[in-house]
């Protein structure tokens, strides 16, 4: 179940990018866009399904001569998500991909810049049901533009409003809009300014964030600002690395906003401290890699001590937490089995399964006799033994307050 949100998305129209709805209430997609040749048309599809196999439910390929269009009318028929086709610089090209039945256009208004060839293409688009994305980007703003308001979020709104005019001048509203920058701020802000000025879907991203873990850190810091003001009906993660990792940030971060299902485990670990009794971080990644490839829709927890980890993780599906060479297994904070330290993963990953088929009722109906106890009695040796406070907080407390 995802999490109440305190925000309500920005109401828009809605576009179909192939039989992806996007804006107007449709769940949040996911895009990415491949890094192959577009003429290589086995590599690009091979790259199209791993990106759908992480998550991405749009795929843009760049069309940037016309080996790649021509590879495009044999890739599309073969796709198992909507493709959208790059444009840049060529309007021709824009036409051919039409041809060759693509979902989307994107079309990057600071470099085909003549009126007529944008209402041709428009036009054409029109007549065959195919959306348009006006991707502005803040590193190839129309020259004029920049110059009139320099590099801020009027330029980069202005320069989406100016293409809206031409559109407008053919009749053509099937239009979503992306506003990036790779400065965070400028991004954040040029998207509330567009928020306010149109009703279109828009398409986030913070481009050319770079490779992890930075560029994931700028781009979530956009995106994610965006989305929980209820900004944003599409997204992509621009970064430096395969670009399966993109698609899996993007899926990732809206099932943590709660803007999507969750498909994936969740796992979440605690930062350790002095109760630990394992090394959690090595517990935690083993973890990881065990549910990598299980899809299994549930939140795992891995704590490092038996004396809080249940009641502190206690919201989670399920979860293990170490203490006097065992492992507690609980699920929703109750204590279900008891594990030698080193199975505690395969453990895990065997409840998670019941959870993730039967639900945690049924998990915990399955609870082995004397595990709560065994679990009751490590903990409080663990206490007589370490003391109620290992941190010494209460000790650090009382010295501030002699202050």
């Amino acid at each position: 179940m995802s999490p109440p949100r305190s925000y309500e998305r920005r109401p828009t129209r809605q576009v179909h990018v192939g039989g992806v709805a996007v804006g107007g209430g449709a769940p949040i997609s996911v895009q990415s866009m491949t890094t192959t040749k577009t003429s290589d048309v086995d590599g690009t599809l091979a790259q199209i399904y791993a990106l759908a196999g992480a998550g991405a439910d749009i795929v843009r390929c760049t069309a940037n001569d016309v080996a790649a269009v021509e590879a495009l009318a044999q890739i599309v028929p073969r796709s198992p998500v909507p493709l959208v086709a790059d444009i840049h610089f060529q309007y021709r090209l824009a036409l051919a991909a039409l041809d060759a039945g693509v979902s989307c256009l994107r079309l990057n208004p600071g470099n085909i810049r003549k009126p007529d060839q944008i209402r041709a293409v428009a036009t054409e688009a029109g007549d065959r049901g195919i959306p348009i994305r006006i991707g502005v980007n803040g590193g190839s703003l129309d020259p004029d533009i920049e110059a009139r308001f320099g590099m801020t979020p009027m330029a980069l709104v202005e320069s989406a409003k100016r293409e809206l005019g031409h559109f407008s001048e053919v009749g053509f509203s099937d239009v979503k809009i992306s506003v990036k920058a790779s400065d965070v701020t400028l991004m954040v802000e040029s998207y509330r300014m567009l928020a306010d000025e149109v009703d279109f879907p828009l398409h986030l991203g913070v481009t050319e964030a770079g490779p992890p873990p930075a560029g994931l850190v700028k781009a979530t810091a956009g995106i994610a600002t965006l989305l929980n003001e209820g900004i944003g009906d599409t997204i992509r993660y621009s970064l430096t690395a395969d670009p399966v990792a993109e698609a899996v940030a993007g899926r990732q971060l809206l099932e943590a906003l709660g803007l999507r299902e969750r498909t994936g485990t969740d796992l979440v670990a605690c930062p350790s401290c002095g109760r630990a009794e394992v090394d959690v971080i090595a517990v935690a990644q083993e973890a990881q890699e065990a549910f990598a490839d299980l899809d299994l829709p549930v939140q795992v927890a891995v704590m490092g001590c038996v004396v809080n980890g249940p009641g502190e993780a206690r919201s989670a599906d399920l979860g293990i937490a170490a203490g006097r060479g065992r492992g507690h297994l609980f699920v929703r904070g109750q204590v279900v089995a008891v594990v030698p330290e080193d199975e505690m993963v395969s453990a895990l990953v065997t409840w998670a399964k019941v959870v993730a088929a039967d639900g945690a009722d049924a998990a915990l109906a399955q609870a082995e006799a004397g595990a709560a106890d065994a679990a009751a009695a490590d903990r409080a040796a663990l206490i007589d033994a370490q003391g109620d406070d290992v941190n010494d907080a209460a000790e650090r407390v009382a010295l501030i307050r002699r202050r």
